[in-house]
């Protein structure tokens, strides 16, 4: 399956106009943003779990990156609430769940092979003071990617025009990216060369952003 996988074409999807699909597992369901590959794939997802629902135990080969958007996501090392950002590199292994329910952004099989560096955090926990109305939380940084959080004042600007693209999603409120007006869960991808600049509105902005890493995305997807 190829989803969203011209990494050199912008893309922009919005939360409400995609459907909720069936995983393999009873009470997960998840809207897909990109895909290359089938149920073992490089993808971007937004996923769903129901009340009591869980995954059966397994190995992030590839590794997982991912943000709790709504309620607590568990599994066997802790509980990880609304706002936690948690990277799981390869050979890290987990069996997922969720007791009351939960949603959450998540990316897998596109972490460096070699990285091995496994944390959570809150991403409120080391925002900056703000400037010019953007303050900003360096999630992770290494020689692929930068990953941060930055919440926007009302009517305040963002601009990133870094090296290997960029990928966005709006976490609350909403920000305007030329004419079009995005809000909580919309996400965007600009390849490489692509400057990205979005404004928040009237009650301010929240987003999640990824720099850097689309030219290693463009690599095929190890075990499709």
């Amino acid at each position: 399956m190829e989803l969203n996988a011209d990494f050199s074409a912008a893309v922009l999807v919005r939360f409400d106009q995609i459907a909720w699909q069936a995983s393999p597992m009873p009470g997960v369901d998840r809207r897909m943003l990109d895909r290359i590959g089938g149920e073992v794939a490089r993808a971007t997802s937004i996923v769903r779990y129901a009340p009591g629902s869980q995954f059966s135990a397994h190995t992030h080969t590839g590794g997982e990156e991912f943000i709790v958007l709504d309620g607590v996501f568990q599994d066997e090392h802790g509980d990880y609430p609304q706002g936690s950002y948690v990277r799981n590199p390869p050979t890290t292994a987990h069996s997922p769940r969720s007791d009351a329910g939960c949603v959450i952004f998540v990316k897998l099989w596109q972490f460096d092979p070699d990285d091995r560096s496994q944390f959570h955090s809150l991403m409120t926990e080391a925002l900056s003071a703000p400037v010019d109305g953007v303050a900003t939380a360096l999630l992770h940084r290494d020689a692929f990617e930068v990953v941060s959080y930055s919440e926007l004042a009302p009517d305040a600007t963002l601009s990133k025009a870094d090296a290997g693209g960029t990928e966005m999603l709006v976490i609350a409120g909403s920000v305007l990216w030329g004419r079009e007006s995005l809000g909580a869960g919309d996400w965007l991808r600009l390849p490489e060369g692509q400057r990205l600049e979005v404004t928040a509105g009237a009650l301010g902005g929240k987003v999640w952003i990824k720099t850097g890493h689309l030219p290693h995305a463009k690599a095929p997807a190890v075990g499709l």
